[in-house]
């Protein structure tokens, strides 16, 4: 239930703010506003107005289908319009009246985002510090001599100035970023130390696992130890305990929990359970345990494991928070990245140089949304600032049916100096059409995918 409702009031918000665009500056414009609409199909609401601005006569709806919204305006060319109305009809404004109108719904989206990510950088979140586990095995982190328990405090990309990272999910952040732009960067260490990572030739074709683990950056540090012992299991029959601090497997040091974890999945790897021996450090003293993982498998093969919760507890937190004045400029600053970013990703599936398994449909939105509400308030807002970005950037796309189609008919309205003939109208409208539904199909096959795969 806390999925449905977390999908449909998300939903309900970037449609109604998107719509709220439209409607707004058409108002502002002299535009007749018929019907503001939230979703389509049957009505389950619908509201009039007894006083309403002056020219205006608008019914606000809200429907039972939730994928979309609609703000319907005067227009002679969809039904006839009386001749004292016609200077209130869409059709008949000015290209800047009418342009402003039709980009005014992905701009109030992008400013919905900013308006968020502020909220979320004024109140605070609480984030791991950006100190890292160790490097994934044979990774760029590693070969840069990246290792477990380093502070980075800051990230250089190649030409410009050093970033201060402030949490671990921005330094993921930007080390994706820097990888999916072609950059490459410098990456500072408390200390005085620094790691070169040439992420440019990596050209990444999405944000994927993979990428994490080719970067080597995956996890914050977390002690090696067992945090809890589940009854019945591998670790309980070794007499290992809850608190237990991990030093050494097999005589090889154990640096952080990822590396504890790594170990014991590695010793299942053969398909025989192979024992491992374990130094440990109990109230104070050092002892020596055999463990014995059990052996199970996935689709990745097989692999150890010992029933219990390892790693020494939750990773050290901060709080990360921003004053007035820079809790906006940061939000600016998000919002362009996320979609610079989304419309980098989108032009390189075009080309072929990213996969088309990026694409997300509604599942994934919905599975996301009731992820994020689960979490807090502060996480399901960040979620709202991200789909309200990727709603603002899909709606520029130059296709016929979006908004951003209707801006390419202006555009070449202000360079001819008329307007796309009907007959051309009509060919593009068909071809917008097969390709947005090309792409739903993609995204929900995707959605699929994941889902049962």
């Amino acid at each position: 239930m806390l999925y449905f409702v977390a999908f449909v009031v998300a939903l309900g918000v970037l449609i109604a703010v998107h719509e709220w665009g439209h409607y707004r500056v058409a108002v502002a414009c002299g535009v007749k506003v018929l019907r503001f609409s939230v979703g389509f199909g049957k009505t389950l609401f619908r509201y009039k107005p007894k006083k309403q601005r002056p020219g205006q006569d608008t019914e606000f709806v809200i429907g039972a289908f939730p994928l979309g919204g609609y703000v319907k305006m005067l227009d002679e060319r969809e039904g006839p319009v009386p001749p004292e109305e016609r200077h209130l009809a869409f059709n008949t404004q000015p290209l800047s009246s009418r342009t402003m109108i039709v980009a005014a719904g992905p701009i109030a989206n992008l400013l919905l985002a900013v308006v968020l990510y502020a909220c979320v950088n004024w109140w605070g979140v609480q984030e791991a510090k950006a100190v890292i586990a160790t490097p994934v095995a044979g990774s760029m982190a590693e070969r840069a001599g990246l290792r477990s328990g380093d502070f980075i405090e800051g990230v250089t990309f190649a030409g410009e100035d050093e970033r201060k990272v402030r949490s671990f999910d921005e330094l993921v952040w930007l080390l994706t970023k820097a990888a999916f732009v072609d950059k490459d960067v410098t990456v500072h260490v408390a200390g005085g130390r620094s790691a070169a990572l040439p992420l440019g030739e990596l050209h990444a074709r999405g944000s994927d696992p993979q990428l994490a683990k080719t970067i080597g950056v995956v996890s914050p540090f977390t002690k090696a130890g067992i945090a809890e012992v589940l009854p019945g299991g591998a670790a309980e029959r070794a007499g290992l305990k809850s608190g237990d601090k991990v030093l050494a497997i097999d005589g090889v040091r154990i640096a952080d929990g990822v590396q504890l974890f790594d170990a014991i999945r590695a010793s299942g790897r053969s398909g025989t359970a192979k024992t491992q021996s374990w130094t440990v450090e109990r109230d104070g003293r050092t002892q020596d345990i055999a463990v014995t993982p059990v052996v199970e498998k996935d689709a990745s093969g097989s692999f150890g494991r010992i029933n219990a919760r390892v790693g020494g507890g939750m990773p050290e937190m901060v709080r990360v928070q921003y004053g007035p004045i820079e809790g906006v400029t940061r939000a600016v600053e998000r919002t362009w990245e996320m979609a610079a970013f989304s419309l980098r990703m989108l032009g390189k599936m075009v080309i072929g140089q990213a996969s088309y398994k990026n694409l997300s449909g509604p599942i994934t939105i919905a599975e996301y949304a009731g992820k994020t509400a689960s979490l807090g308030l502060i996480q399901y807002i960040t979620f709202l600032a991200l789909i309200s970005v990727s709603l603002g950037v899909l709606n520029l796309l130059p296709l016929p049916v979006l908004d951003g189609g209707h801006l390419m008919y202006y555009l070449w309205e202000a360079v001819t100096g008329r307007s796309i003939s009907d007959t051309w109208m009509e060919r593009l409208q068909r071809g917008g059409v097969a390709v947005l539904l090309l792409m739903m199909s993609i995204a929900l096959f995707n959605d699929v995918t994941r889902l049962f795969g």
